[in-house]
């Protein structure tokens, strides 16, 4: 089973490390999503490198979490995380989006170790979480499930399904976290379809909901490793940045879904501390 880190020091490294592989892949790919991938590093590295128990070495482990990839375009920083981990060499990495690669634009669990569920369509991550965690109480298992969705995904009626469903059956063995950088395709979330106010929203719908900034790490551990209120699945609003981690990429609605150019590249890795 994986050893969790607790030295927040040595978290902040391996973010910093992913924040430059998935800079690395969307860049050689030529295309990609490196923004909302760079708003999610922070909360992945803290699940995948503390919170969840999981084994690289069996990555079918009946025992393990789970986590879904609820927005699944945040492909790249998954596969980052995954071969940090050690559930695939990271010269896998480069080939993210090329034909034939187990690194497509979104995850596919038939091809790619670690991954629980093949995402994509917005909208449908939660419900995939929300059978999982029913399955593993059904089965007496005391496994955790774990749900990454974006703030624009939240405008799709399906999650609001799931979330009813989920308190419905009280399903406390979830938690949904929320990459809430305010920023989808198209524009702002506010500009969208407005989804502020997610706090009042959950918490009407009947669940445990916090928010927290989503790249502290402190308060990410601190709630994620927090005792759940017995009976009540859990929601973690994470606000972020889009870009994070990159001055000229960070709120700039550009690189949602755009790779940066080899110029760009070389500015954002100096940012970041490599050399070239």
């Amino acid at each position: 089973m994986f050893k969790p880190i607790d030295d927040i020091d040595r978290l902040k490294e391996i973010a910093l490390t992913v924040r430059k592989d998935i800079l690395h892949m969307t860049t050689t790919a030529g295309s990609g999503h490196p923004g909302g991938s760079m708003s999610a590093t922070d909360i992945l590295v803290s699940l995948y490198f503390n919170v969840m128990r999981h084994d690289p070495g069996k990555p079918d482990w009946p025992n393990r979490d789970r986590f879904v990839l609820s927005k699944g375009h945040a492909a790249p920083a998954l596969y980052a995380v995954l071969a940090e981990c050690g559930y695939f060499s990271k010269k896998l990495l480069p080939s993210l989006r090329e034909l034939g690669s187990p690194l497509q634009g979104r995850p596919d669990m038939k091809r790619l170790p670690g991954i629980a569920m093949s995402t994509g369509s917005l909208g449908q991550g939660l419900s995939t979480a929300l059978g999982m965690a029913m399955g593993c109480r059904l089965d007496g298992k005391k496994n955790r499930i774990f749900c990454l969705i974006g703030d624009g995904e939240s405008q799709e009626g399906q999650i609001w399904e799931a979330a009813m469903a989920a308190v419905h059956n009280r399903l406390d063995n979830l938690t949904a976290i929320m990459d809430e950088n305010g920023l989808q395709i198209d524009g702002t979330t506010e500009d969208i379809m407005n989804v502020t106010n997610q706090r009042a929203r959950w918490r009407a719908f009947g669940w445990d909901t916090h928010v927290i900034n989503g790249h502290d790490f402190e308060a990410i551990l601190k709630l994620l490793l927090k005792p759940k209120e017995v009976g009540k699945p859990r929601m973690i609003i994470a606000q972020t940045v889009k870009g994070k981690g990159v001055s000229f990429m960070e709120n700039q609605l550009k690189y949602h879904g755009a790779p940066l150019s080899n110029d760009e590249l070389k500015k954002a890795l100096k940012e970041l501390g490599e050399v070239s």
